[in-house]
């Protein structure tokens, strides 16, 4: 519920705090003293939109502040949870009008955005009066408000997901079909591309490793007989190893005396002789390399050859011909195994959308009988309203061939205000009086199921009076014992049923020189003054107050 409503600067409000109790605060006051204006600033602070014209004159911004107290489980909670915001159990929306027309608004004190806030405050109260029936507009709404009052906002959530369900089945077959078809207009040139690379049978890197190997046997004609020769005189029989290894077997011998004149001159020449077989391996490596079958370097150039040949013409890098082979094949495989995996794709989907049907045909049926069950309650709160000649209608219509993610069915509430004439749609057919009576009757009904926690109704009762005028009070009222209701009335009878009276009023300020709104909140002897005015009109009586006090006995 609305706790406290702060404005500062907004059009003739400088400074207002309003403190708010739970059951039916009424909001009364002459004409143009500011009923509208408190309301264009409570819709502000709920999303509504901004205007640089209701920054007060004089003032640089104009502020508005509205403090809730909800439940943790309240979809405005939710709505928090989703964008990121702390919840503490009071929700604080706020928003700033600046004299340039920009807006900022914050809830909690975090900065958000305008459609956050409007969100928000959507969940938190709903506003109604003779030219702003938005909760009646949208036929939508319409189904909503139906599935609240049957409680049956599990199937509809049930039927949502068997819709996406469906939905998910029927994307995978169409995908896989419009894959099979593709590959089916493809299917010659993917069979014939699949066989070639198969025979081919290119592998990663070998590109590079036939390249090397081939200027490697290129270059190793051209150096062979170096090589050749350079070997022969390390070791073969012009080798010098059988000489120095004599040698220094000589010298080991006469070293047994000398040692310190030998054995260096004996490691040097080992060393020498090490060298000299180090340097023969690496040429008889190097010589075998260069040893190449003539028919090998052949048949190098000729796959070297194949493999840049159906690079160029699948346009691939040839490193890539072994994963292109393997997209290829899978491609035949979906056209060889697409008709089997198709025919479990459209069972799938049958099954899918047999359960989809199944669960929106009950909760069609469902909703055929809620809405009898609507029309009688609706109904019977017409007559004290004065329309006990008009009559309340919820089409239901289902039309299996437009499904949606809530079932098949279309809400509009529709009414026939005198027997005889033509029912239709509540917004078309009925005028503004008796729209207003008519949506008071069906947020009596639908207070505990489907309803903001608070309801602001502005002048309703406009152009009622007497027993209508008290039947809208008793509904108020009564309506007030589920949520909070807040009401902007000239009718007597419906200020007298007020849990909070407050009185809207202009008082002169700078002697005169401009105005400003207040707010009070009024006592039992200046309630019965301010409902004797409303009655008498600018001159109270001695009978005025009477009959106001009559009012209030009344209702208490």
């Amino acid at each position: 519920m609305l706790a406290r409503l702060s404005i500062r600067d907004i059009v003739l409000i400088e400074r207002l705090d309003i403190e708010f109790a739970p059951g039916l605060a009424v909001l009364t006051g002459e004409t143009g003293a500011g009923k509208s204006i408190l309301l264009d600033a409570f819709a502000l602070a709920l999303g509504g939109r901004g205007d640089a014209g209701l920054v007060r004159h004089g003032a640089e911004q104009g502020q508005v502040t509205a403090v809730f107290d909800i439940p943790k489980n309240h979809p405005a909670a939710k709505i928090l949870a989703e964008n990121g915001l702390d919840d503490t159990g009071e929700m604080i929306l706020r928003r700033v009008q600046l004299a340039d027309g920009r807006t900022r608004a914050f809830i909690n004190d975090q900065s958000i955005s305008v459609q956050t806030l409007k969100a928000v405050g959507t969940a938190l109260v709903e506003i109604h009066g003779q030219h702003d029936e938005r909760a009646l507009v949208d036929a939508a709404t319409h189904r909503r408000l139906l599935d609240a009052f049957a409680g049956l906002e599990k199937d509809v959530a049930a039927v949502e997901a068997l819709w996406e369900a469906r939905r998910t089945a029927n994307t995978a077959l169409e995908e896989h079909r419009a894959g099979m078809e593709r590959a089916a207009r493809e299917a010659d040139y993917l069979r014939h591309a699949s066989d070639e690379l198969k025979r081919l049978a290119p592998k990663e890197g070998e590109e590079t490793s036939l390249a090397s190997r081939r200027t490697t046997m290129m270059q190793g004609e051209k150096i062979a007989s170096d090589l050749r020769e350079a070997q022969e005189v390390v070791g073969g029989h012009n080798s010098p190893v059988a000489a120095l290894s004599a040698a220094v077997r000589r010298l080991e011998r006469r070293g047994v005396n000398s040692p310190a004149l030998v054995e260096p001159a004996v490691k040097a020449i080992d060393i020498a002789i090490n060298a000299l077989e180090e340097a023969d391996q690496h040429l008889l490596a190097a010589l075998a390399a260069t040893d190449f079958d003539p028919a090998e370097l052949e048949r190098i150039e000729e796959r070297l050859f194949a493999l840049r040949a159906a690079s160029r013409k699948y346009s691939t890098p040839v490193d890539l011909l072994a994963a292109l082979a393997a997209q290829y094949a899978a491609d035949v495989v979906l056209i060889d195994a697409g008709a089997s995996q198709l025919k479990k794709l459209e069972q799938a989907a049958i099954e899918a959308d047999g359960r989809y049907a199944a669960a929106a045909r009950k909760l069609s049926l469902a909703r055929q009988k809620s809405a009898e069950k609507l029309n009688k309650a609706v109904n019977a709160e017409l007559a004290p309203l004065k329309l006990e000649r008009a009559k309340f209608m919820t089409q239901v219509a289902t039309d299996e061939a437009a499904p949606g993610p809530q079932g098949f069915d279309r809400v509009e509430f529709w009414v026939q205000t005198n027997p005889g004439t033509k029912p239709g749609p509540m917004m078309k057919v009925a005028s503004g009086g008796e729209l207003s009576r008519f949506l008071l009757a069906l947020k009596v009904v639908l207070s505990d199921r489907g309803s903001a926690p608070t309801l602001v109704f502005d002048e309703i009762d406009t152009g009622v009076g007497g027993a209508v005028a008290d039947a809208i009070g008793g509904r108020l009222a009564r309506l007030a014992g589920k949520v909070q209701v807040m009401a902007v009335t000239h009718a007597p009878q419906v200020a007298a049923r007020a849990d909070q009276h407050l009185l809207i009023s202009k008082d002169a300020l700078d002697k005169g020189k401009r105005v400003a709104t207040r707010v009070n909140a009024l006592a039992a002897d200046h309630r019965r003054e301010e409902i004797a005015r409303m009655l008498a009109g600018a001159e109270i009586t001695a009978e005025a107050r009477a009959a106001a006090e009559r009012l209030l006995k009344a209702a208490s």
